[in-house]
């Protein structure tokens, strides 16, 4: 199990090992039972059959005790009810959208954000409702699962009490990347949330290990250089964002841009995407190398090594984007946003088709209004983003651009 980390959870774990232990006793009453008849009953003991008409007292325990247990079980499961659906006063209120196939969090102040990041000690209550079908939010070191509903605001809430990081994971199949529809809740102490809460500081400020180090003991710097030279894999140097070509399992080739999933990949399972040039000799890390670790290494990729991406890039991880438009021209669910801009495309005005190019207007109207011109081929599941303001608008439109323009 999960550590225990809030208040709430001391009570459903409570209720779990009091229906678990009860559980076990009547299996081992039971299967006792079973075993003490076959004994005194078995027929060299017992050679002729008795007829037993009737006994009172085992009637009434047969009565008496299933109606205690079944009472106890549902006194224990109502009170990790209550406590799980009654939200503290103070509690700091976070609207949680699910979609396909991400999570987005936004606070009071409006700052939106990919990952839930809270205050330790500070009771949080979660808002949820959906924009496409129905989710689970689920945070097993909460204990908290529950369904996000299309047209309905449902909710939750916690106390974390230790700092860390606490998978978020989506517990209702929710159609082709459901398995990625992944993030965290990060629990930081009360400065660093305020200054994060304010916009003054992001979480990649945070301290942690010491990345190079972590690179170092996990025997990355054997054979990867990190300045640039020439070593068995290819360097760390620059990475983040880089175009890399990368060979597939089939034999096929392919571009990617080394962002933050592509990355995960090449250190988790570094055998699906070999970069052209290279032997395949990586071993895959996945159970190696702990979440931690990961992060403060993609962090170090992402910040130290490179550039900062455009801002657009950061607003369409936050909002979902790229969990249904790619980058490298592959189709998930959407078109992909490479050689977007610029190019002329097939959509369906009113139900009549009709060729466009999908210049600047058109892009900043498929994000605020898809449902005005279809895109051919496409189905209807992408929300409206009109809550987005008119900058950040005109950065991811920017960064559509960045991604390649058709001639």
């Amino acid at each position: 199990m999960n550590p225990q980390v809030v208040n709430a959870a001391e009570q459903v774990d409570q209720a779990f090992a009091v229906i678990f232990g009860i559980s076990v006793l009547m299996l081992v009453g039971i299967v006792g039972c079973m075993l003490w008849f076959a004994w005194r009953y078995q027929r060299k003991r017992h050679p002729k059959a008795a007829d037993i008409h009737g006994n009172t007292l085992l009637e009434i325990l047969w009565f008496v005790l299933p109606t205690i247990i079944v009472l106890g079980m549902f006194y224990f499961g109502w009170t990790s009810y209550q406590a799980l659906r009654s939200v503290p006063a103070d509690a700091m209120t976070v609207q949680v959208t699910g979609r396909m196939w991400s999570w987005a969090f936004e606070y009071p102040n409006g700052r939106r954000a990919a990952e839930l990041v809270v205050p330790v000690g500070r009771a949080v209550k979660l808002d949820m409702t959906s924009t496409d079908v129905i989710h689970s939010f689920y945070v097993p070191a909460f204990r908290i699962k529950t369904d996000t509903v299309p047209g309905m605001q449902t909710y939750a809430w916690f106390r974390p009490e230790e700092e860390g990081e606490y998978d978020i994971l989506c517990a209702e199949y929710c159609g082709l990347k459901h398995a990625n529809m992944l993030s965290v809740v990060r629990v930081v102490d009360h400065d660093t949330f305020e200054q994060w809460y304010r916009g003054e500081t992001d979480m990649a400020g945070s301290h942690g290990p010491d990345p190079v180090a972590v690179l170092e003991n996990q025997g990355c710097t054997g054979c990867h250089s990190l300045d640039g030279s020439e070593m068995v894999g290819p360097t760390l140097k620059d990475i983040w964002m880089r175009e890399t070509a990368v060979v597939l399992p089939d034999g096929r080739t392919n571009t990617v841009n080394a962002d933050e999933p592509y990355l995960r990949r090449a250190i988790l399972e570094p055998g699906t995407e070999v970069v052209q040039g290279y032997d395949d000799i990586m071993p895959p890390y996945e159970g190696m190398v702990s979440d931690e670790e990961l992060r403060v290494m993609l962090h170090w990729m992402k910040g130290a090594a490179a550039p900062a991406p455009p801002p657009g890039r950061q607003i369409a991880e936050n909002e979902g984007c790229l969990s249904c438009h790619s980058t490298d021209g592959t189709i998930i669910a959407g078109p992909s946003f490479q050689n977007l801009a610029g190019s002329r495309i097939l959509v369906l005005d009113n139900g009549a088709e009709k060729e466009i190019v999908a210049d600047d207007a058109y892009l900043r109207e498929s994000i605020v209004q898809p449902e005005v011109l279809l895109r051919k081929d496409y189905d209807p599941m992408m929300p409206a983003y009109d809550y987005l303001a008119p900058n950040d608008l005109d950065a991811l439109v920017e960064y559509i651009r960045t991604l390649g323009e058709a001639p």
